[in-house]
């Protein structure tokens, strides 16, 4: 990464030991990381060279069946440099980013397209927040749960105007992916879109557990914008109300309770917003199988 924190694509990488005879090269990718694989044990040098960049250079020594993870390289700008032109693209970048979290799974199932382990990643642009929520509504795994839910509420006679069997099976199922809809499109990406906020989770995995703790509590409530700043969570919140008056318009009347009960589950939403916060800083990241990690392992 560079010095003020952003990462730093195609960065070249030589990799050497000690009597020069081992010698690989990797570029660094869209979030900076990089990894070399079948590394013989011994002292090694990292040599890192980008354009506009001073070299850096780091060395350690790697045991027999270690994984070396190395911390962050913080490159400095060449001092002879007066020019510097970035041919990479933000929106690519963001592309390349967005392509990491799409395959982001619990336990290899349950989607966890809506967190960021790349620090500073870049933002998205309004069409790849629309195409992050529509992967999530669209998923297989939503549709599953969607209906697990409808079929507990059932069993439990819940919402008893929508009947039994069939019709009032397809009545709740429907009630409940509109609330999927709603609360993924408008919160996630019309809202964020319009005021221009990131709706994503950036984890941030250092520090003591007291502050990742309120970090993680914060989030639920506050949020990054797309200038990179943090600001009121205006989407979350806006996107919670919204969502729980439109559904007003498809539950039985029995069961609506006005301005009231909005509030009642905005409020309850954004908690629950908190817990999965807590959840992603302490618990989902290890049972994400696929995620690029931070750091890199020689």
């Amino acid at each position: 990464m560079d010095q003020s924190g952003a990462v730093i694509a195609r960065a070249r990488l030589t990799l050497t030991n000690e009597d020069h005879s081992l010698n690989q090269e990797a570029l660094s990718g869209a979030d900076g990381q990089f990894s070399f694989a079948n590394v013989l044990p011994g002292p090694f040098q990292l040599a890192i060279t980008s354009a506009g960049f001073a070299t850096q250079t780091f060395s350690g020594v790697l045991h027999s069946g270690e994984i070396d993870s190395v911390p962050a390289i913080v490159l400095a700008v060449a001092s002879n440099v007066t020019e510097v032109q970035v041919g990479v693209n933000p929106v690519e970048v963001a592309e390349e980013q967005l392509k990491i979290e799409e395959k982001q799974r619990v336990l290899g199932a349950i989607p966890n397209f809506y967190v960021t382990y790349i620090p500073n990643a870049v933002p998205l642009t309004s069409k790849q927040k629309f195409k992050l929520a529509w992967k999530t509504v669209a998923d297989p795994f939503t549709f599953v749960f969607v209906g697990g839910a409808a079929g507990v509420q059932q069993a439990q006679n819940h919402f008893k105007e929508y009947g039994q069997g069939a019709q009032g099976y397809a009545k709740r199922f429907g009630a409940g992916y509109g609330d999927t809809v709603t609360g993924t499109f408008i919160g996630s990406a019309i809202l964020p879109s319009l005021l221009k906020q990131d709706p994503r989770y950036f984890y941030k995995g250092v520090g003591s557990m007291r502050s990742r703790f309120l970090y993680a509590i914060a989030n639920s409530v506050i949020c990054k914008g797309d200038n990179r700043r943090w600001q009121p969570n205006y989407s979350n919140i806006l996107g919670s109300l919204a969502s729980g008056g439109i559904s007003n318009l498809y539950y039985p009347a029995q069961d609506r309770d006005g301005a009231e009960l909005t509030f009642e589950n905005a409020a309850f939403e954004i908690g629950g917003t908190a817990v999965t916060n807590l959840l992603q800083e302490f618990v989902i990241r290890k049972l994400t199988p696929k995620l690029n990690h931070d750091s890199a392992k020689p």
